[in-house]
Formats: structure tokens, sequence, C-alpha cells
């Protein structure tokens, strides 16, 4: 409901929840209801920069993890 919405918004002090930058509430670059795609539990609000993240890994733990050690081998 908008009701639980505002509330998940409320307990992320309004930020995304992993790159923790302000949700935009509404237009193409909103906040999104992120979920498990194989239970359907709700995990919390996203910016879409970060949603999109998730969906090209998959929601692989394991390919993320190999992504952050690539960008760690890497930085400066």
């Amino acid at each position: 409901t908008p009701e639980q919405v505002d509330q998940m918004r409320d307990s992320q002090g309004g930020v995304c929840a992993i790159c923790f930058k302000a949700l935009v509430r509404d237009g193409k670059l909103g906040e999104h209801i992120d979920h498990c795609h194989e239970s359907g539990h709700i995990r919390g609000l996203l910016c879409s920069r970060c949603n999109v993240g998730l969906g090209s890994f998959a929601d692989s733990h394991e390919a993320l993890r190999r992504a952050a050690d690539y960008l760690e081998r890497f930085s400066s």
C-alpha cells in the first residue's frame, strides 16, 4: 500500500538502501520497490540505478562479489 511504502521510505531515512542517495518519489528515475524474484518478498526501496544494477546481476550474490573483487583489483 502507499502507507507501507511511506513506512519503508521513513525507515530508510528517505535514501536508497544500497547507495544512500535521496529517493525521488516519482518519475522515470524514481524509487523502486525491490523484491526477491524467487520468493516475492519485499526487501526495500532502491533508486533506479541500484535497482537496474541488481537486475543486471540477476540477484546473484556470487556475481556481485566477483564484480566487487574485480573493481577492487583495478582501483587506485
